[in-house]
């Protein structure tokens, strides 16, 4: 099985991501699934998606949680039925979560791609990446923007967020691996920590509460 990187964010928060190169046949060893999950999974039409789904129970096992443990909100925020918090992502054939005993997380992986340079302007004010060297520092930038904008959808869990006037993340250099951001909604101001790792032309971003 193909366990490719865990984090310890402190006590009480870690994730885990995985590498899918395993065939579905491998991935479906010791999973077994709700009726929901599996009428969700009988209608995944890509190979890859139902495998990315199947790895994501295997990484709920490292926790020692099976698919009966997760629930699903009216917005489909994932929840841990023992009250304990997580987010879950998948991006081609890498997927992660991030699991919190006491605090809100969330958690992206994507893949780095010039794509993002076109949708650039609906997430974030490109004008404060134009000064970076070249293009690959730029779509490097913008990933994890998108990231962390994305993990702290997924923290927030309501419709109507805006990544482009909701949610600011603070300017920050590559080598720092982290920053700060906020969300301002509805009157109300919430501070996040974003963490970020680079890996095999993908990005991972987490976020969790900043108390």
């Amino acid at each position: 099985m193909a366990l490719y990187k865990t984090i310890t964010v402190n006590d009480e928060t870690s994730l885990a991501i995985w590498k899918v190169d395993e065939t579905e046949q491998m991935l479906w060893k010791n999973v077994e699934l709700t009726p929901h999950c599996q009428l969700r999974f009988d209608g995944m039409k890509s190979e890859l998606h139902r495998r990315a789904f199947l790895s994501i129970r295997h990484l709920l096992a490292l926790y020692e949680y099976e698919d009966a443990d997760l629930i699903y909100d009216e917005n489909g925020k994932p929840h841990l039925k023992d009250g304990n918090f997580i987010s879950i992502t998948h991006s081609h054939n890498f997927t992660g979560i991030i699991v919190s005993t006491t605090e809100h997380v969330g958690i992206d992986i994507e893949m780095q791609r010039d794509k993002i340079l076109r949708i650039a302007h609906k997430f974030t004010p490109f004008e404060e990446y134009k000064t970076l060297a070249n293009t690959a520092a730029v779509v490097r930038k913008l990933t994890i923007v998108w990231g962390a904008k994305e993990s702290l959808y997924k923290i927030y869990g309501h419709k109507g967020l805006s990544f482009l006037h909701h949610i600011d993340v603070q300017d920050f250099r590559f080598d720092t691996k982290n920053t700060t951001a906020q969300i301002i909604f509805n009157g109300n101001m919430s501070n996040y920590k974003i963490r970020f790792l680079e890996f095999e032309d993908f990005t991972c971003v987490y976020a969790t509460r900043d108390n």
